[in-house]
């Protein structure tokens, strides 16, 4: 089959690799229809993360039910599909209990929850950008989608990971009505939190990025403020007295792929960290005493000069933390059919597998005013 794959730092290629089989009972593989290019693949393309060359990326993919494993009851050969990028296995405290991002049981090689397409320490499953994927725990980890549905596969394949990590992003932030939101990153990620902020009843919503085209976009579709922070010394600082004290909530859509501040030096023999915290500094000054910083960014190491003093002495919460998904896919699947937002606003490209080269390239440059990138097998 055709499938993208990692060759090294800044090198993803399509090429023929094996295709899937039903290894487990639970298991059953999907002819994918479409999936998607998420920022977090980019610590993969930057070489944050390592995989083994040929190694199968990619983690927001649905797609047609091909064969099932003997125990899969739920589903059957020709059901239409949505993978949710946890994997589960739907019977552990965690699965159980609305928290199954952290399923003890889904990876082998550590002790957080199962990925698709993310390398050894998530698991080592091989990912969705690929034309079939062999998806472990299948009743558990998929969203059926209903049978008289109507919906095109543009409408739902963000259920796999965009709408449900930015869902609980504004869900576990404590945003109330009336609160003002200052979102850090205005990519897939960030501008449906800036919907779902709005949704939930916040007063302001404040949107903060260095794309302009990206803001223009929230602008448009979201009617947010909006900040471009490389035309501001602190942005962190100016937004703190924009909303006179700070705001309720800050949510960081970025992680540790925001820019690197010139003054910081990496590299030390001391030094653990990779990319930046520069987006938790922002937020520490953005944020009012007793609010709340919610990281929903991937950050995956240690961060030099945490302000964990500032959070302390203001009584400020940090949450954070892999989104728990699958729980949440029915819910937004409803909101999609019942028309309460549009989650195909984000897309700008449909490319094929084989154009995998130009498209990591183009989402990572940020060119061709480029916000979401799927494939089409």
């Amino acid at each position: 089959m055709k499938a993208v794959t990692f060759q090294g730092k800044k090198s993803m290629m399509a090429k023929d690799v094996k295709a899937p089989n039903v290894q487990e009972p639970t298991d059953m593989i999907v002819r994918i229809t479409a999936s998607g290019i998420c920022g977090s693949d980019l610590h993969l393309y930057h070489g944050g993360i390592v995989p083994e060359n040929d190694y199968v990326v990619g983690h927001e993919p649905m797609g047609i039910v091909e064969e099932v494993g003997s125990q899969v009851s739920n589903l059957k050969k020709g059901d239409r599909v949505v993978i949710p990028f946890n994997i589960g296995c739907g019977e552990c405290f965690f699965c159980k209990n609305q928290m199954e991002s952290q399923c003890d049981n889904s990876n082998p090689h550590g002790e957080v929850g199962g990925l698709f397409g993310f390398a050894e320490p998530n698991g080592n499953f091989p990912g969705g950008q690929a034309e079939y994927l062999r998806v472990p725990y299948a009743d558990f980890t998929s969203f059926k989608v209903p049978d008289s549905s109507e919906l095109d596969d543009e409408q739902v394949m963000f259920l796999s990971d965009v709408l449900p990590t930015a869902y609980w992003s504004v869900e576990h932030s404590g945003l109330k009505k009336g609160d003002t939101a200052v979102i850090l990153g205005a990519g897939p990620i960030g501008l449906m939190a800036q919907k779902f902020a709005w949704l939930k009843g916040a007063k302001r919503v404040i949107a903060v990025d260095q794309v302009d085209y990206r803001l223009k976009h929230a602008e448009k579709t979201n009617s947010v403020e909006t900040y471009n922070f490389k035309n501001y010394k602190e942005i962190g600082k100016l937004l703190h007295e924009e909303t006179k004290g700070g705001a309720e909530v800050v949510i960081d859509c970025v992680g540790m792929d925001g820019t690197v501040p010139p003054e910081t030096e990496f590299g030390s023999e001391m030094d653990n960290q990779f990319g930046t915290i520069s987006p938790i500094i922002t937020a520490s000054q953005a944020v009012r005493k007793f609010g709340t910083v919610q990281l929903t960014g991937v950050y995956a190491t240690d961060g030099n000069n945490f302000p964990l003093g500032d959070f302390f002495t203001r009584n400020v919460s940090l949450k954070m933390g892999q989104a728990p998904v699958i729980h949440l896919m029915p819910k937004l699947y409803d909101m999609i059919e019942n028309n309460k937002f549009d989650p195909t606003d984000i897309i700008t490209h449909k490319m094929k597998l084989d154009d995998a080269e130009k498209a990591y390239d183009i989402f990572d440059r940020k060119e061709d005013n480029s916000i979401k990138v799927i494939f089409k097998p």
